[in-house]
């Protein structure tokens, strides 16, 4: 194994993970420093929001470590981090705001989206081959829910594009790992 792929600590990318990691941290403590030094931003987190925020960043950092501990291959990676954007994006956005408007208990089915995608990557056991058929199969439940909202509230059509798009960019990435010859 050539140590020049890895981003695991043992290659030119130590930098790398703490980056990475203090990154995360800075992400969750914005919105505290919004609240200390800009108090009329309109952010009024309480400490529910801030644990629900350490959950999902740390969640989405933990996953994207397992991904490059697993495979060495960079378009694996990269459809790692595609899919895991993915997941993270929509479980934020519609926590905050809301997929289909507000208070609309057809957000649940988007929540269960991102659960496919986790649930499908399980039973593939993480392999490209089947990594890339689950985000399809995600991506196409992602497209027929958004359409099927899509009455309810218009301004999600681009968004639903735009995850849509994420989710067959993922596949694609994984399928190019397949094809490369990665297992993981």
């Amino acid at each position: 194994m050539n140590d020049i792929n890895r981003l695991d600590g043992r290659s030119g990318l130590t930098w790398a993970r703490p980056v990475a990691w203090a990154g995360a941290v800075a992400l969750v403590l914005l919105p505290l420093a919004a609240m200390q030094f800009a108090p009329n931003s309109g952010v009024n987190w309480t400490a529910s929001d801030f644990v629900f925020a350490a959950l999902v960043i740390g969640g989405v950092g933990l996953a994207f470590e397992v991904a490059v501990r697993i495979s060495t291959n960079w378009s694996y990676r990269a459809g790692a981090a595609v899919g895991l954007a993915a997941g993270f994006l929509l479980v934020w956005s519609n926590a905050a705001v809301g997929y289909i408007g507000d208070d609309n208990s057809y957000n649940m089915i988007f929540f269960a989206i991102v659960a496919l995608a986790l649930l499908g990557a399980i039973i593939a056991r993480f392999r490209a081959r089947g990594m890339a058929i689950v985000m399809v199969a995600t991506g196409i439940a992602h497209a027929i829910a958004g359409g099927i909202g899509y009455p309810q509230d218009p301004v999600t059509g681009p968004f639903t594009l735009v995850f849509t798009a994420m989710w067959l960019t993922s596949a694609w990435l994984f399928h190019q790992a397949s094809r490369q010859g990665a297992t993981r």
